[in-house]
């Protein structure tokens, strides 16, 4: 049966379970399904790419915080690749007065407040690590079925234009959780502290513990205007008879190797993602290892400087590119992103100084916002369209993978090359005293190097897909 909302902005046609609109959706309508992009991504991003960082820097020290960094990042994989594909699928088959996709999502961030308390309270790193994985089981509750709201509700032609507004969203979330993320930076200062004292951690925590919080306030407000305003219109396919439970197993069944366009690219999707999370995930190792910004005061404006700079160019490329896709082909623009991507983190690797190291990201910001659009375009083309929530939450798993695999992958080379130039008498202490070694240094830019095999195997993913759409 269809489902009914007292608050909505209602289609303008009726939608079956097999097809979808046809008519154009207003501007507004297209913003509303994409504002909780932002919401996700301003949690991550402030986490991800500072928090995380700063707080086990401070209880950890710099040659030991990339390891245990890897640990935080990699350990919730499999919540990630577990939870969003099966609720999504799950949410599907899913009738109730709010529509198919809300519930999941309401239920799921408002246990993402109650989490991001949690770990902004807690010092240890068990209980840090705790937090997280409860964080991502909520999280990844929501994304799932958030996933299917663009095969749902966008009529093809409109493809491109929901998929660059995604990623201006995405984008758009990364610069405020790294602004937020930041002002404990700010509170912090010019203070000295000695990283590996339950002192310094104590005190990182305090300077971080409110930034944390703002950035579930932020997601609960994206998540509001989106299911106060959202009308789902496409109503439940019959579940044929299954239980829930087979619905959820379902999510795993071996027929999506049959199409074999979506499997591959997944797999270039996972590899190209790998290179930018890399990247802005080990961006205060590189700031203070690489170019020399030790002090927390010394890293507020560069942060700053880098993420306006890297999200501007990109959230001002997903939508160009995602419309030029429509003319020329989806996977024309991506082999471009990969081409350019590699310029920059080559540039990124190698440059001498800050100005520089801030240049070479512009490519490789306009290679992110061309690929996280026209990527979405293109998988929204080629998948069954009757049950989207499974497929976008498995597409999504990849890109949940993505970050912490590349992020945990350089991780591991910087601690591995800085433990490896210190002396075996040094290797103990939080902080390598006295003058920084070549290893210490240089290990940020090998991290960044590598980033180069991840595009060239996304490349050849590519290489094996049809981008046909494909409709039910």
């Amino acid at each position: 049966m269809s489902a009914t909302h007292p608050v909505a902005t209602p289609l303008t046609e009726p939608i079956a379970p097999a097809g979808r609109p046809t008519l154009p959706l207003p501007l507004r309508h297209l913003l509303n399904l994409s504002i909780y992009w932002l919401g996700i991504n301003v949690i991550w991003s402030g986490l991800g790419n500072l928090i995380y960082q700063e707080r086990l820097r401070a209880e950890w020290g710099e040659a030991l915080a990339p390891t245990y960094l890897a640990l935080l990042i990699t350990a919730p994989l499999f919540i990630a690749i577990l939870i969003q594909p099966t609720v999504a699928t799950v949410s599907d088959y899913t009738t109730s007065r709010w529509g198919r996709r809300k519930p999941y999502i309401f239920i799921g961030t408002l246990l993402d407040m109650v989490f991001l308390w949690a770990l902004a309270e807690s010092n240890a790193f068990v209980g840090i690590l705790a937090f997280v994985l409860l964080l991502q089981l909520s999280s990844n509750f929501a994304q799932g079925p958030f996933q299917g709201y663009v095969p749902d509700l966008v009529p093809a032609r409109q493809v491109g234009l929901a998929s660059g507004l995604m990623g201006v969203m995405i984008i758009g979330g990364q610069m405020i959780g790294l602004g937020i993320a930041a002002l404990g930076l700010a509170i912090l200062g010019d203070q000295r502290l000695q990283p590996g004292t339950a002192e310094a951690a104590e005190i990182v925590r305090q300077a971080f513990f409110l930034p944390t919080l703002a950035l579930g306030v932020i997601e609960l407000v994206t998540m509001l205007l989106l299911v106060l305003t959202i009308d789902e219109g496409r109503v439940a396919p019959s579940r044929g008879g299954r239980s829930w439970r087979q619905i959820a197993l379902g999510a795993w069944g071996t027929d999506i190797l049959r199409q074999r366009s979506y499997v591959w690219m997944l797999v270039s999707r996972l590899f190209f993602l790998m290179a930018p999370a890399l990247l802005t995930g080990l961006g205060p190792f590189y700031l203070a290892q690489t170019l020399g910004f030790h002090l927390h005061s010394d890293r507020i404006m560069p942060t700053v400087v880098i993420g306006v700079v890297f999200g501007g160019v990109t959230g001002l490329s997903a939508i160009p590119a995602a419309r030029f896709s429509d003319r020329i082909g989806r996977k024309r623009i991506i082999y471009g992103a990969i081409a350019l991507g590699m310029v920059g983190m080559a540039g990124v690797a190698l440059a001498p100084s800050f100005a520089l190291t801030v240049l070479a990201l512009i490519p490789v910001g306009i290679s992110a916002g061309s690929f996280l659009a026209v990527d979405w375009a293109l998988i929204t083309d080629i998948i069954p369209k009757a049950t989207a929530g499974r497929y976008m939450g498995i597409s999504n798993a990849a890109t949940a993978i993505a970050g912490p695999l590349g992020l945990g992958i350089g991780s591991l080379i910087v601690s591995s090359l800085v433990l490896f130039g210190l002396p075996p008498e040094l290797r103990e202490l939080p902080t390598p005293p006295g003058e920084l070694s070549t290893w210490y240094e240089a290990a940020p830019r090998v991290a960044m190097a590598v980033t180069l095999i991840f595009f060239a195997i996304s490349a050849w993913a590519l290489r094996h897909v049809d981008e046909r759409r494909r409709e039910d």
